[in-house]
């Protein structure tokens, strides 16, 4: 895939509120709102797939975004991974309960999320009940193919299930690691399961450096989605929004967003999960709430988001609910907001 110029990244922060409008589906659709629902119907008769539904067997959905060419529709909240696997196994258990109850239907994991104990719990709690109403994916950060397919058995019978919506390539740091790892047969591996049916789509995730995905994009087009952070301040700062996101709607990648609120970064914290005591974004600049809405107002199909126990989870959940989009000087106006806080320190993992 070809890199975008300045100009083209220019002109796509300008044609943003109409990208998003366009993967809205349900909610433009259902709402009858002219413009979106015209724009959003055009989307879906692009990759073949029919107007979600609002309900499932139990119960109403969290509005539901299109997920790029795996011509999926998935919520626009969903649980990650991680944290699941730091909390108590009955905490873990009300969270994945919590999500079912308020929408969710999007769970991310990975092989690497407590040595496996996140996918066991997704193994306990989420897949015996739910897996017919989940769209559930998970991660490996191995470096070669036979890596790779032993994570990916081994998530598959720690989750109980014979087959993943989404596999992903995760945590590429740099254009060398990409390039190592494909010539250590890691997407090959990866594409080869999909054939096989153990995976039904396939991607790639990273958090460390924007030049990496770059690299990914250049090097295939057979992958369907990317994960990566996006947030108000990452404008600011060896940005994801600004290098990678037009080069993922050209090729019609779904896109996940992570770290929204910059995994702690966001409450003074300089390290995964933790707040502390350096200067704060939330609340000393913006709201949780600012920091979510930017970000669905971007083309992502899904926020992937940390919670630490079900209470929280479910204050997101009502945010997803009340969503408004904020148009272009809504948007820069918080970027400005947030400008002179000290990168190296709000996105203390990137490179």
């Amino acid at each position: 895939m070809k890199n975008s110029n300045s100009k083209d990244r220019r002109d796509f922060l300008r044609s943003l509120a109409g990208l998003t409008a366009g993967i809205m589906v349900p909610a433009a659709a259902c709402q009858g709102k002219a413009g979106e629902a015209d724009t959003a119907q055009t989307k879906i008769a692009a990759v073949g797939v029919q107007e979600p539904k609002q309900e499932d067997r139990l119960g109403r959905l969290l509005p539901q975004r299109l997920f790029g060419k795996t011509g999926e529709y998935i919520t626009m909240l969903g649980v990650g991974g991680a944290h699941i696997a730091r909390m108590s196994e009955q905490e873990a258990e009300k969270v994945i309960e919590a999500a079912i109850e308020g929408g969710i239907r999007f769970f991310d994991n990975a092989e690497m999320y407590g040595k496996g104990l996140a996918e066991e719990r997704f193994g306990m709690f989420l897949c015996p009940k739910y897996r017919d109403v989940s769209y559930i994916m998970s991660k490996s950060t191995a470096k070669t193919g036979r890596g790779i397919r032993a994570h990916l058995e081994g998530t598959l019978k720690r989750m109980k299930t014979d087959y993943l919506d989404l596999y992903q390539i995760h945590s590429i740091s740099s254009p060398e690691d990409v390039d190592n790892r494909i010539a250590e047969g890691v997407l090959k591996e990866v594409l080869k399961a999909k054939e096989q049916g153990k995976v039904r789509h396939v991607g790639f995730t990273g958090h460390v450096s924007y030049t990496a995905h770059m690299r990914m994009l250049e090097r295939t087009d057979t992958l369907q989605t990317c994960q990566m952070p996006i947030n108000a301040f990452d404008p600011n700062y060896k940005s994801f929004i600004n290098n990678v996101m037009p080069l993922l709607v050209e090729g019609n990648l779904g896109i996940i967003a992570m770290k929204t609120l910059s995994n702690g970064g966001f409450f003074g914290g300089t390290s995964h999960f933790e707040g502390g005591d350096k200067p704060k974004i939330i609340p000393n600049a913006i709201s949780v709430e600012e920091a979510l809405n930017f970000v669905w107002s971007l083309p992502v199909s899904v926020i992937v988001t940390g919670a630490n126990d079900a209470e929280m989870l479910k204050e997101k959940i009502g945010l997803a609910k009340s969503f408004t989009s904020y148009g272009d000087e809504e948007r820069q106006a918080l970027i400005d907001k947030v400008a002179n806080f000290d990168g190296k320190l709000v996105e203390y993992y990137k490179a």
